[in-house]
């Protein structure tokens, strides 16, 4: 991956950072709200086939939106919107994949594993230097993953897929912080749908494509596609143009949080000790990864 700093001209102001890191909050809880919602749908619906459909009504949407938004894209950042559309894509299907093989609580941890593979990445990639604070960061966020999906230790064919798709993420992530700028955003994020739709799709086809048969389930992939998937993205496209890869993927430990919460107020688990503890941990990380920016925001404007 090439070293390439987003909008470098222009150094985004504390608000503005604040405000990528609230859109990414928003995500993460968008993103957390559907863990209940696929509970029933993933089994009378392919994964690969659902993925599909999600992905080509999301790209669809966002074409007839803005549609010259990928008509002024150059050449090298269309490419580069499809590299991120195939580490995403693969991502989300390797996931399904690991999930097929181990547990859900398992599958969940491990995927926020991309959270300690982005920063050395981060480091390895973009030789970016990666300060003792944001480690910190990284390690409660990695105990409050621990203490809200683990349940039981278990080392496998279906853990080291998942593990994959957290090293294809956090390449996403760091992808998107090295490439995207607010110009490009909507285009990027086009070229990323339409890819990941693509190789879904490529993925579903040898056994037939299956549509959802019940309105239900058509409810919830018209809500993934929408507001989970285009807007979701499309949010993180923008956001991460304003954030460095690390802290974006700490602020996105929050997705587990937010499906935890979710849970208990809209279906029926109890909350729990392990959701207050994993939660307090993981927004502590979060708090400490955003002090660091701002402290040092704070002594350049001080005299």
């Amino acid at each position: 991956m090439a070293v390439v700093t987003s909008d470098p001209a222009v150094r985004p102001t504390a608000s503005v950072e604040l405000v990528a890191v609230l859109a990414l909050v928003g995500v993460t809880a968008v993103w957390g709200s559907t863990f209940f919602m696929l509970k029933g749908v993933v089994t009378r619906v392919p994964s690969a086939d659902f993925l599909a459909v999600r992905f080509w009504l999301a790209a669809v949407l966002l074409w007839a939106v803005h549609p010259r938004s990928v008509r002024r894209l150059s050449p090298a950042t269309v490419r580069r919107g499809a590299w991120l559309g195939l580490a995403y894509g693969s991502a989300q299907l390797v996931q399904t994949w690991g999930l097929a093989r181990t547990s859900a609580s398992v599958s969940g941890f491990v995927t926020g594993m991309a959270v300690v593979i982005t920063p050395l990445l981060a480091a390895v990639l973009l030789r970016q230097r990666v300060r003792p604070v944001v480690w910190v960061a990284v390690g409660l966020a990695t105990a409050g993953l621990g203490v809200l999906s683990l349940h039981g230790v278990a080392l496998g064919g279906g853990e080291a897929l998942t593990l994959v798709g957290a090293g294809l993420y956090a390449l996403h992530i760091i992808g998107l912080s090295s490439w995207s700028s607010t110009r490009d955003a909507y285009g990027l994020t086009v070229v990323q749908m339409f890819v990941i739709a693509l190789l879904c799709t490529v993925t579903a086809l040898p056994g037939g494509v299956t549509l959802p048969a019940r309105a239900d389930d058509w409810a919830v992939l018209l809500y993934m596609a929408t507001l989970s998937g285009a807007v979701a993205v499309l949010l993180q496209t923008w956001a991460q143009v304003h954030l460095p890869a690390t802290r974006a993927a700490i602020v996105m430990t929050m997705e587990p949080v937010w499906a935890g919460g979710f849970a208990v107020t809209l279906g029926d688990e109890p909350i729990g000790l392990r959701l207050l503890i994993g939660g307090a941990l993981t927004l502590t990380a979060m708090f400490l990864a955003e002090l660091g920016p701002r402290r040092r925001a704070s002594s350049r404007r001080t005299p």
